[in-house]
């Protein structure tokens, strides 16, 4: 093969591969539209501004969620026994701490979560049916021992957790919606 041939050959596969590179940088650099800073996606903002937003949620601008209240419970009077029945009324989002003396029952309204954080606890339902442990994704039925630490949802009302019966200590459970303790 003739010099000039190669030179030929070689600048030819030289620009080709010049031509190649610069499409694929092209492409790349299309890969990440819409996160670049200051774009409608993904705005820049000033520091004044987040102030003022923040001084506006902090004085009650902001806020859009109602505050639910907790109805009290019935205290009994003076030389009077304490009642059976301790009803809440928890219809917000909140948590609430419970504490569960021996011998009670922690009773759920249709929807509430508990989440035993303290002591030896077992599942109380009226039937077959039990609760849901949304942590290990299992049915709990009626009877058996509800883990610490795990996210148990009530599907109906009837259903809870009581203090194991050979624990001397109560159970601290925090508590999402309604609930009775019997």
């Amino acid at each position: 093969m003739k010099p000039i041939w190669k030179v030929s050959v070689a600048a030819v596969l030289l620009a080709g591969g010049i031509w190649a590179g610069s499409l694929v940088n092209v492409t790349a650099e299309g890969a990440g539209v819409g996160s670049q800073p200051g774009t409608a996606d993904d705005p820049v903002v000033t520091k004044s501004y987040v102030d003022q937003q923040i001084q506006k949620a902090l004085q009650g601008g902001g806020l859009t969620t109602p505050i639910a209240t907790v109805a009290p419970t019935a205290t009994p009077s003076p030389g009077a026994t304490t009642p059976v029945t301790t009803p809440s009324q928890n219809t917000s989002d909140e948590s609430k701490i419970v504490d569960v003396k021996p011998g009670q029952t922690l009773i759920a309204s249709a929807g509430a979560e508990f989440i035993v954080r303290a002591g030896k606890a077992v599942i109380y339902s009226q039937d077959s049916n039990g609760v849901a442990d949304l942590t290990d994704g299992k049915d709990l039925t009626n009877g058996q021992a509800a883990p610490s630490n795990h996210l148990l949802s009530f599907p109906r009302d009837g259903r809870g957790i009581a203090v194991q019966t050979d624990q001397t200590l109560g159970l601290v459970v925090m508590v999402r919606g309604g609930y009775t303790l019997k």
